[in-house]
């Protein structure tokens, strides 16, 4: 099965609204023309709508680094999937790394995003990954198992079908670190198959699957050289626009 390689750039919290400009014009500068592989970026909140008239009419898409579940409400500082869409987002991060283990968001909360995020139309990078003491001790399947399956219960192909899945290793998300290629693939493999017992070997094999865990160029040939890694989730590396674009192409 050939699976589109998808390369994101989640910018975090960083760079003012100037910045945040340019860049999105290097990057459509960079890769507006290259259709090797699918190419969003994920700028803070406060920038979505100005980059979103920065790459209009390029084939870089626009997605959210979160969302709130409810609709409406007297959430102060949270953001609904519609506010997202009326800006132009099509694409969002669900239950990042940084989402469940900075700020507290648990399995449950993250099957909630999830939902609201697919009832607006938008298509979801769901994240899954394990912390450094749960590799140690053996649980790396066993935890992301658990947040496949307590995300997507009760879901369906149909309404997964632009779904993406991340795999962030927790140990490797802004320490330097990265999970050597077999060692990412053994555990893409394992989603894979788990995505299977979920929803059937069909959607299992078409479905794309990341890797997250800071990614430089030095790094992104050889990840994407595995069977099962389909693309890459890019932290720091996202905020320059030349090694960005390195690595959105690594692949050839």
């Amino acid at each position: 099965m050939s699976r589109t390689p998808i390369i994101g750039g989640n910018w975090k919290m960083n760079l003012d609204l100037t910045e945040a400009q340019t860049l999105a014009t290097e990057v459509r500068h960079r890769l507006s023309a290259y259709l090797g592989a699918q190419t969003i970026v994920f700028p803070p909140f406060p920038y979505l709508l100005p980059v979103a008239e920065r790459l209009a009419g390029s084939s870089i898409g626009l997605g959210a680094q979160d969302l709130h579940f409810e609709a409406k409400g007297a959430f102060t500082g949270a953001v609904s999937a519609a506010m997202l869409t009326s800006v132009g987002c099509k694409w969002v991060l669900i239950g990042h790394s940084e989402r469940r283990h900075v700020f507290g968001d648990d399995d449950a909360v993250v099957a909630k995003k999830l939902r609201a995020a697919l009832n607006a139309g938008l298509k979801p990078v769901l994240c899954v990954g394990e912390k450094l003491e749960e590799r140690n001790s053996g649980e790396t399947f066993r935890v992301c198992g658990r947040q496949l399956r307590t995300a997507l219960e009760g879901l369906t192909v149909s309404q997964l079908e632009h779904m993406v899945v991340a795999y962030e290793p927790v140990w490797a998300i802004g320490t330097g670190l990265v999970a050597s290629p077999e060692q990412a693939q053994e555990v893409h493999a394992d989603i894979r198959q788990k995505i299977g017992d979920l929803l059937g070997v069909t959607y299992a094999t078409k479905v794309r699957i990341q890797y997250g865990g800071s990614v430089k160029s030095s790094s992104a040939a050889g990840l994407l050289t595995q069977e099962d890694i389909d693309g890459l989730l890019v932290g720091g590396a996202s905020l320059q626009a030349e090694e960005f674009a390195a690595i959105v192409k690594a692949k050839g």
